[in-house]
């Protein structure tokens, strides 16, 4: 039995259009005893959303099939966070909701938290950055959903948590203290402990060099890179993130 961690956006489909032989690929997967999860760092939207999006597009999928950096998040402030510590977040209401269901309490008063959640937030703006900037200088730990730059679709690439990690790094001078989205082993955790397989069972199946294939390589996955979202060929022969297979898309895994 292997178990394969699929991502969603550019590998399993672009937008709102599923990727040629994606279905019929993780049915085959499935059919042969193979395990499935899908993991995505797009934290805009809820994992209810993401299986409904996955079943309507002729892959079954429930709620648990899925993580997302906003449940990984979620985990994380729940193991560590102690009582009467306070978070605040910049994200949209998938993340928050998340949060909320974990029993984390949030504020907005960037001088009574502990904790800071960056995450992706299309309505960002200089309040947004200010509040971060101050509640990171007095010594909030900074806790970022995901590093991702951009954000593919059909039609090009959209700016996504990374910009916003960029403005507030920019600010303080200094890094954020965590990212919990891929790659970090916080999130390779999350999905081999939901496939009860080990590492070397695993295959992370993604079409970002620097998170998919990063995580894949550093925690002892097999790391596969397709070719139908944002990273291609030739960045793949010149990147330090060198994946164990390459793809044209993710119709040919089963042939792995």
């Amino acid at each position: 039995m292997r178990g394969f961690i699929f991502d969603l956006d550019g590998t399993v489909y672009l937008g709102d259009r599923l990727i040629e032989g994606a279905a019929e690929a993780i049915r085959t997967l499935r059919a042969r005893g193979d395990k499935v999860v899908f993991l995505s760092n797009k934290p805009i939207a809820t994992r209810q959303s993401y299986a409904e999006k996955l079943t309507k597009m002729g892959i079954p999928t429930t709620v648990d099939d899925v993580l997302n950096s906003s449940l990984i998040t979620a985990r994380y402030l729940q193991r560590v966070m102690q009582p009467g510590e306070r978070v605040l977040v910049i994200g949209e209401q998938p993340i928050r909701d998340e949060l909320a269901a974990h029993g984390i309490v949030m504020s907005d008063d960037p001088h009574d938290v502990q904790y800071v959640v960056l995450s992706w937030d299309r309505q960002f703006s200089y309040g947004m950055l200010n509040a971060l900037y101050q509640a990171a200088v007095r010594g909030a730990k900074v806790i970022a959903s995901n590093p991702d730059r951009t954000c593919p679709l059909e039609d090009g690439q959209i700016p996504d948590t990374g910009a916003f990690i960029g403005a507030l790094e920019g600010a303080t001078g200094r890094p954020v203290d965590l990212v919990v989205g891929k790659p970090s082993p916080i999130a390779a955790e999350a999905a081999v402990c939901h496939l009860g397989l080990d590492y070397a069972s695993c295959y992370m199946v993604g079409d970002r060099l620097e998170t998919d294939i990063k995580m894949g390589n550093d925690t002892g996955m097999n790391s596969v890179l397709v070719l139908t979202g944002i990273s291609t060929r030739e960045m793949a022969e010149r990147s330090e993130y060198r994946p164990r297979y390459i793809l044209n898309s993710i119709k040919e895994i089963v042939n792995i």
